[in-house]
């Protein structure tokens, strides 16, 4: 691969060096932060030499080039282009400031939500589970003791996370604000304090007491603020900003007492007294708004919102979805949104899938398929960005097979118990309604899939014309030459009578997981190569098989490998590990040490990893797939670094 034509030809299709503010890459993409997306030609990127993927997030165009690419094109581009490096910090800063207010307040939400999503999704599962076997038990289908231990203690479990889901919400957003979080935790207490009365039973109780605030000016109710997210989030800002001025005003001497004292009664005072009852009320009519939307006749609305969900995904602010999903859950006892997400995302599954099915391209079904596996499990960036919009008609084949089945989730007045998980899965959450979602599903999907059959064609290969002469002279002559490596190559082949095989193992002791199950879009689509994914029982990383360290990163969170056998690879330590800069990761080789199974490469702090907010989740990813026959990995189940995970056939 000719590295230096690769970075001229993104660097041309990206707008040149002027339409550029920030460049850095991390493990697999090169990540660039541009002043003018319209000058980035996305579709000449994707068709790029060695590019095999292209979206937008956060901000950023990240240019997906694999393990042992993405380093050496990138020194190529920041020389060409004539820019200075930047570190990761610094390109999702300036990808952050660049962006407007909304998107920022978008992302500030997915900030907060995102990180208490899974106990979110335990008690929301647990909720829909314990809900049908109330309703079978009641109804004769089962016969079972609902004075079990298991039974009662599951029932106990089932709402936890709601009942004290404003103290989860205010520590999250005092992380995400900068305050300190265990007084952000204190705010959430405060909010649902035993003293006050519980909020649901006020449409039944009516209001029990009230209390005059600012000395006598006007009377506020006694309720707690169980349900609610925006008046959490808003009294966490305050305390935030009280806090940081307060660190800078108070002596040292008396700040470890004053400034905590000071912060929650005033923001408490504050929240009971002014934010709270304001911003129930503009949630409740934020609330009844979106419900209004949903029970326009005929479906309508829903109809409209279903069609428009994965647009949103594209920009982003799905992020602040959770929040609806809370908000209807506390008001209604279910919702109606979360039944909407799931048909869109099964939609745009179905879409990629008929591409899959249809295309003849081999590059394009191999990113396809699993991509679509994926949205089925309710994970849709590798197909939206992946394949959809890179087609648009599969994209909005997608938007009217979620409309439809939204539509028909309105009809029926589908609704969820919970709230986390979509697609498929999405029936853990709706066992009171089970056939409605199973055809919600089949609507959204059987729609996506005939609209996007319909409307897919693969384009005929054409090459690029907008690269400068001087490139194109390069392609010319570098095709030239891997006209006569493939020559050589196959005439090489042609004396080979058998196939080599090679074994790699694990490299660490823990539990194999399907790939659906990692927290990480790229990986779990498979987009970088054929990939085994292991949630670790130690910090042990240790290499599979012999070979030499290519690259070890400065960060100790990954390492690329080539083996013996020739099989590139690239072992990954957590998701988002990046983002540790090195703590709690001990590299025990250096770039170009030779190594054998079973050395140890690099030694990591699980503990630290979990306290930093990440999954644990390891991946030994083989990037050159391609040039293998055959790929074969391993079942899910518990292996040793003696294990063999994948078996390698050329």
């Amino acid at each position: 691969m000719d590295y230096r034509k690769t970075a001229k030809e993104i660097l041309n299709h990206v707008g040149g060096s002027k339409n550029i503010v920030s460049a850095a890459h991390c493990a697999t993409r090169l990540r660039l932060v541009i002043t003018d997306n319209s000058k980035a030609d996305k579709t000449a990127l994707e068709n790029a030499d060695g590019v095999k993927g292209v979206f937008e997030a956060s901000g950023q165009l990240q240019i997906i080039l694999g393990t042992g690419t993405v380093n050496k094109v990138f020194d190529e581009f920041i020389a060409i282009a004539g820019i200075t490096a930047s570190t990761k910090a610094e390109t999702k800063e300036a990808a952050a400031e660049k962006q407007n207010w909304f998107m920022k307040a978008i992302k500030l939400l997915g900030d907060i939500f995102v990180p208490i999503i899974p106990a979110i999704v335990a008690s929301g599962f647990l909720m829909g589970i314990m809900n049908a076997l109330d309703f079978m038990n009641s109804n004769g289908f089962l016969h079972i003791s609902t004075t079990s231990s298991i039974y009662v203690f599951a029932t106990l479990f089932s709402n936890i996370a709601y009942t004290f889901l404003q103290i989860l919400i205010a520590f999250s957003a005092a992380k995400a604000f900068g305050a300190n979080p265990y007084l952000g935790a204190v705010i959430g207490m405060i909010m649902i304090h035993p003293s006050l009365q519980n909020a649901y039973t006020v449409a039944t109780e009516g209001v029990q007491q009230t209390q005059s605030v600012f000395f006598g000016l006007y009377h506020i109710d006694m309720v707690g603020y169980q349900g609610h997210v925006i008046p959490v989030v808003i009294a966490v800002w305050i305390l935030s900003v009280l806090e940081k001025k307060l660190h800078k005003i108070v002596p040292e001497v008396l700040d470890l007492f004053v400034t905590p004292l000071v912060s929650v009664f005033v923001t408490g005072y504050l929240t009971l007294s002014i934010v709270g009852p304001i911003f129930v009320w503009a949630e409740n009519a934020i609330l009844g708004a979106i419900q209004w939307m949903l029970t326009l006749p005929l479906g309508l609305g829903s109809l409209i919102m279903g069609s428009l969900y994965a647009p949103t995904v594209v920009t982003g602010i799905h992020q602040m979805y959770t929040a609806i999903d809370i908000g209807q859950l506390a008001k209604y006892g279910v919702t109606y949104w979360l039944p909407l997400a799931s048909a869109a995302n099964v939609a745009q599954g179905a879409a990629a899938l008929a591409v899959a099915v249809k295309s003849k391209d081999q590059k394009i079904k191999s990113l396809a398929l699993p991509s679509s596996l994926s949205a089925f499990m309710g994970i849709t960036e590798p197909a939206i960005f992946g394949v959809n919009l890179r087609f648009f008609k599969p994209f909005i084949a997608g938007c009217i097979g979620g409309g439809c089945g939204a539509l028909y989730a309105s009809l029926v007045h589908l609704g969820a118990k919970g709230t986390g998980v979509t697609g498929i899965f999405g029936i853990l959450l709706c066992l009171n309604q089970p056939l409605q979602h199973v055809i919600e599903m089949a609507i959204a999907v059987g729609v996506a899939f005939a609209v996007s059959f319909a409307l897919y064609k693969d384009k005929k290969k054409e090459p690029v014309a907008e690269a400068p002469v001087t490139v194109a002279a390069s392609v010319e002559e570098t095709d030239r030459k891997e006209s006569a490596a493939s020559e050589t190559k196959t005439a090489s082949d042609n004396t080979k009578t058998t196939s080599s095989e090679e074994m790699l193992n694990a490299p660490v002791n823990g539990k194999i997981i399907p790939n659906d199950q990692i927290a990480d879009d790229t990986f779990a689509a498979e987009v970088l190569g054929k990939t085994v994914a292991i949630e670790p029982a130690d910090g042990i990383i240790t290499a599979p098989c012999d070979g030499e360290i290519v690259s070890i990163f400065d960060t100790g969170h990954a390492v690329c490998i080539l083996t013996d056998g020739g099989a590139e690879l690239l072992i990954h330590v957590g998701i988002d590990t990046v983002k540790m800069d090195g703590n709690g990761f001990t590299k025990k080789v250096s770039d170009g040490a030779k190594v054998h199974a079973g050395d140890v490469l690099i030694e990591a702090d699980l503990n630290a990893i979990k306290e930093a907010g990440h999954p644990a989740t390891t991946m030994m990813i083989l990037t050159n797939t391609d040039l293998y026959d055959s790929v074969e990995c391993a079942a899910p189940g518990t292996v040793t670094g003696k294990s063999s995970v994948m078996k390698l056939t050329k």
